[in-house]
């Protein structure tokens, strides 16, 4: 499989909330989205540790050596990062399948998916259903939109306690504000749309209450998501 950007690529560079950090969103991103649905087909599924809802399978070796490729420049740009390259982490095919009243706590919440502020994260969008994109989140009783090591002490403990108490949010996707978040900033789950942002940003998926879990490569919620981290 050989990857090229679409002719029609729109990249907009965004912040997110009061905190103001990097969001980066490009729509039309690759010619080829429908050959790696197809890709996904050929793959197993499987559960992969205990905070993502849903199954994963490995994305292919060109994925990432596209991404490099296309992008790379401008992600040491634009999220400031003390390095001339990056590398891969993680890069798997998602498919969301946990039912609503079947998540765990910390499913129900946002979270951040490391506390380095210089770790960047992607979400490519690869389905054309009403499944949602992604949202960002400020802690209301913190003010914190995003975990660094600084904060992730005061940050766990509060919440530990929030959800352990009459906080405990509800057995749902978290879709807007709640009493312990509120929403600062969303992206549409666009068909071919990719974001990045930092990793230490508190976000989620955006899943409506009607939403139901399909394991189907081509009639479920399927996206590619990856963990980029500077070399250094």
């Amino acid at each position: 499989m050989q990857l090229a950007l679409s002719s029609d690529v729109r990249m907009q560079k965004l912040t997110i909330g009061s905190e103001r950090a990097p969001l980066l969103v490009i729509d039309n991103f690759v010619r080829q989205p429908d050959e790696l649905i197809r890709w996904a087909t050929s793959k197993v599924f499987t559960h992969i540790g205990r905070s993502f809802p849903g199954i994963r399978a490995r994305a292919p070796l060109t994925y990432r050596k596209f991404i490099l490729e296309a992008l790379q420049d401008e992600l040491v740009s634009f999220f400031r990062l003390n390095s001339r390259s990056m590398q891969f982490s993680m890069a798997h095919y998602s498919l969301v399948t946990t039912p609503p009243e079947k998540l765990e706590v910390v499913q129900r919440v946002p979270h951040v998916d490391s506390v380095r502020g210089n770790g960047v994260a992607s979400v490519h969008y690869l389905f054309e259903k009403n499944y949602g994109g992604t949202a960002f989140y400020r802690h209301r009783k913190t003010g914190f939109e995003y975990v660094d090591e600084s904060r992730q002490a005061v940050y766990f403990k509060t919440l530990q306690d929030e959800v352990n108490g009459p906080g405990r949010p509800a057995a749902e996707y978290i879709n807007g504000d709640t009493a312990l978040f509120e929403q600062v900033a969303k992206q549409d789950g666009i068909f071919n749309r990719i974001l990045f942002y930092r990793r230490n940003s508190l976000h989620s998926g955006c899943i409506e209450k009607s939403f139901v879990p399909d394991a189907g490569v081509m009639t479920g919620r399927l996206s590619i998501n990856c963990f980029l981290d500077p070399v250094q």
